[in-house]
Parts: structure tokens; C-alpha cells; sequence
């Protein structure tokens, strides 16, 4: 039989006063008013917590001291992955914006070659020695040396004879030379400033810095003085003692011309590419969206080379090669990269 509860317990329960166990479980009205009673008395707490005002300054100490550390983390990771789009700028990249080879560092006999008999020092040469020896349109020095000694014989003039006195034709003859020697210093002077890469445009640097590329990074050059992979082995059968290759190692074929699709040439191009792009971007094209895209696929595309060669050669001396010229960096090709 359960116990009847009087109207006086339900208006001392309503005002706050305590109430029976047995009266409370029994009465669902009274029990979510408990209920609803003891989460407001969380909710006051919590509310004078908040108001507290030492509890407030040390919460937000907390939360200014975690921002901060936040940001300290963020910078270091960030210097010790480096920059995902140019990494470090070594003198071989620092080329690609002139399209011409960086120059060699002098060693100890280049700097006594370079010191005169009189103990001064020689100026080294500028870069217009460079450009002599790398011109543009994939000319060589020797073809346009050949060339202008050509037409420097072809556009001779012909003696004129017939006049009765040889005085004034010697006067004329030696007044039409120096005016074809005025000429062919003219021609001369336009043919450098037309060859050169300094007047290029950046197509023409581009392709200078592919083929500067394929003969850096590529493997028809780079098997010469780098380790060569390991040689297929052949394996004998135990049916057959004659050895055979197996299907995975099968003996390399020839090359057949200089090395243009391996990783490490392609990862060359792309580093030329994005430097040309990014300093497009960073100076006229601040609001070039599309090159900001391309520039983009260009980076994630390079990031997927160097995975495939850090993954294939396992860190080995192509790997340290490829990345050292370039100056690339973990940032380059560890993690995701967001621009």
C-alpha cells in the first residue's frame, strides 16, 4: 500500500525543503523537480566560478600561455621543414633566373693564376665572359664566330678600279674599308645583344634551364662519376644449370640518347618552373589566380618525384644529389602542403 502524500509535502518540496526518500521516488512531479533543482545548483556554481574574477585571469592566462605555445610549435616546425616552394636557394637554382650556369668557385690555383706578377690581384672575370661561352637559340660560340667571319667576307667591297689616278683610289679604297669595318662592328654588337640570355625571354631561359637539366641531373652524365645500381644476377634453375634472367631482372638496354624522363631531371624542371612561376606571382601577379593554381599542381607534382626517388633509392647518393644541388628540403615533399 503506498503512503499518501499530503498537499503540505508538495508545497515544502516546491519551496525547497527536504522531502522524504520514499515520498520523492514516489511522486514523479516532485522528482523532476529535484531533478531540475540540483542542475540549477551546477549551473550557480559554475556561474559564480565565471564571475570570480581571479578564476577568470587565470583561465585566460591558460589560454593565452597554450596560443603562444601554439605558435612557437607551429614556427619551428615549419623552419625545420623548410619552404614547400623554393626550400633553400643554393647557386644552382639561384641560375635558373638568368639561365646561365653558376659560376665555379675559385680554387688555389685559379687564384694564382688570378694574381699578376706584381703581387696585385686580378679582377675575376664578369658575366659577360659567361655569356660568351652560353648563348641563346642553343648556338655555340665557335658557329657564331664561323658565321660572322662569313659574312665579314661576304659583305667585302670590291675594289673599284678604272680611275686615272691611283692616289684618290687608294684614298676611296681605304675610306669604303673603314666604313665596312664600322659596319661589322655594328652587326657584331647586335648579333651578341640578340644571342644573348641576358635579353632573353623567359621561354628561352626555360629551355636554356631544361637542357642545363638533363645535363646536371641526367643519368647519361651522372653514371659517370655515381655509383651505378646493382647488376641484374642471373639465377639457374635447378632443371636447367644454364643461368637465366628472371622476369624482374632482366640485363638494362642501351640508352639510346641523353636521359630525359628520370626522377631526378624531372624534379629539375619542376624546381625551374615553379622558381620562374613563384617570382612571377610574388611580383606582377599577386592577383593571378590561374598561375596560383598551376603553381599549386606544379609543387604537389614535384611532391609525388621525390617520394618516388626517396622511396626507390632509399636516401642513397642520387637522392643526395638531386635534393643538395636543388635545395629542397622535407617541406618540399614531407607532409601535406597547403599554398
Amino acid at each position: 500500500m503506498t503512503p499518501r502524500i499530503s498537499l503540505l509535502s508538495c508545497l515544502r518540496a516546491l519551496n525547497g525543503f527536504s522531502v522524504a526518500p520514499s515520498h520523492a521516488s514516489s511522486c514523479p512531479t516532485l522528482k523532476s523537480t529535484v531533478t531540475a533543482s540540483s542542475r540549477n545548483a551546477s549551473t550557480v556554481a559554475q556561474r559564480r566560478k565565471h564571475r570570480d574574477p581571479y578564476a577568470t585571469a587565470q583561465a585566460k592566462a591558460r589560454k593565452a600561455a597554450n596560443l603562444s605555445r601554439q605558435e612557437v610549435l607551429k614556427k619551428e616546425r615549419a623552419a625545420a621543414l623548410g619552404n614547400p616552394v623554393r626550400g633553400i636557394t643554393t647557386p644552382f637554382v639561384q641560375s635558373f633566373d638568368t639561365g646561365l650556369p653558376p659560376s665555379p668557385e675559385p680554387t688555389g690555383e685559379a687564384i694564382s693564376k688570378e694574381t699578376e706578377s706584381d703581387g696585385r690581384s686580378r679582377p675575376p672575370p664578369g658575366p659577360d665572359a659567361q655569356q660568351e661561352n652560353h648563348l641563346n637559340y642553343s648556338l655555340a660560340p665557335q658557329e657564331l664566330h664561323n658565321s660572322l667571319a662569313h659574312s665579314e667576307t661576304l659583305s667585302a667591297p670590291i675594289p673599284y678600279v678604272g680611275l686615272p689616278d691611283w692616289r684618290h683610289e687608294e684614298i676611296e679604297k681605304e675610306k669604303t674599308m673603314k666604313e665596312h669595318a664600322a659596319k661589322h662592328a655594328n652587326a657584331v654588337e647586335a648579333l651578341s645583344r640578340i644571342t644573348s640570355l641576358t635579353n632573353a625571354s623567359s621561354k628561352d631561359r626555360l629551355r636554356a634551364n631544361v637542357a642545363r637539366c638533363v645535363s646536371t641531373f641526367g643519368r647519361h652524365e651522372t653514371d659517370k662519376f655515381l655509383p651505378p645500381r646493382n647488376p641484374a644476377q642471373p639465377i639457374a634453375a635447378a632443371d636447367n644449370p644454364s643461368p637465366q634472367f628472371s622476369p624482374g631482372m632482366l640485363p638494362d638496354t642501351p640508352r639510346a640518347g641523353p636521359d630525359t624522363g628520370s626522377s631526378e631531371v624531372q624534379i629539375g624542371i619542376l624546381t625551374a618552373k615553379i622558381r620562374t612561376l613563384a617570382n612571377f606571382l610574388e611580383t606582377r601577379g599577386k592577383t593571378d589566380k590561374m598561375n596560383k593554381r598551376n603553381l599549386r599542381l606544379l609543387v604537389h607534382r614535384r611532391q609525388k618525384l621525390l617520394a618516388y626517388l626517396r622511396r626507390k633509392e632509399r636516401g642513397g647518393p642520387r637522392w643526395q644529389h638531386c635534393i643538395e644541388t636543388l635545395g629542397l628540403t622535407e617541406g618540399t615533399w614531407k607532409g601535406e602542403i597547403s599554398l
